[in-house]
């Protein structure tokens, strides 16, 4: 029997969905996956899946928890290696990651995630002052290392994932160091089988305020 469970969004589409599930799986949780496809605007079966009301939300071994961010930092309690050994490093990846959760507005509205579509950069200016400090954040978390501040893929990396995906999805001009490490996230064997489970979604979870834009 599974010690939990843990509720996610449609994976075309649902960023924080991702992220929360990165961390589940990279501390290698038994629980089992429940996904609820989104509604557009309010989803009334997430609203009463979960205490906030949004997605991701994990139950495991008697804990609730919500926001990807405490779950990641949930996850890090059972599997350390989330976070990186070095206290230093683990401060600044700690902190590009809150970074992560509480800001990038101009990316999260004129970019909105959506795994199946290739599509132009809606680049205000806005839009590339976000893209330009994301860039100094991955450059500055990776001095010869394949993923943020450690060579192995951690909460920091499951955090700007959906970025990652937007970047791939929007294709903004990017430095070479950058694309590098999109590429490193997405050859990621477990958001290859994201990729590869949001494929293989029924066509009518699709949302057309996502698919009908330019």
């Amino acid at each position: 029997m599974a010690d939990g469970t843990l509720v996610i969004g449609t994976k075309r589409y649902s960023s924080w969905s991702l992220r929360g599930w990165l961390a589940v799986r990279l501390a290698g949780l038994d629980v089992v996956e429940h996904l609820i496809p989104l509604a557009g605007g309010s989803t009334a079966a997430i609203k009463g899946a979960t205490p906030a009301g949004m997605v991701p939300y994990l139950e495991h071994n008697g804990a609730r928890v919500w926001e990807s961010l405490s779950i990641c930092e949930y996850c890090a309690e059972i599997e350390p290696a989330l976070w990186p050994a070095d206290r230093i490093a683990r401060a600044a990846a700690r902190s590009i990651a809150g970074e992560m959760h509480a800001g990038f507005r101009a990316v999260r509205q004129a970019m909105p995630m959506n795994l199946g579509r290739i599509r132009s950069l809606p680049a205000t200016e806005e839009v590339l002052v976000d893209i330009a400090r994301i860039e100094t954040i991955w450059r500055d978390a990776r001095h010869g290392t394949r993923f943020l501040y450690s060579d192995t893929f951690g909460a920091a990396d499951a955090m700007y994932a959906p970025v990652v995906a937007r970047f791939l999805s929007y294709l903004p001009d990017l430095t070479a160091e950058s694309r590098g490490y999109c590429q490193a996230v997405r050859e990621h064997p477990l958001v290859v089988q994201w990729y590869d489970a949001a494929a293989a979604e029924p066509a009518e979870w699709m949302l057309a305020r996502y698919e009908d834009v330019p």
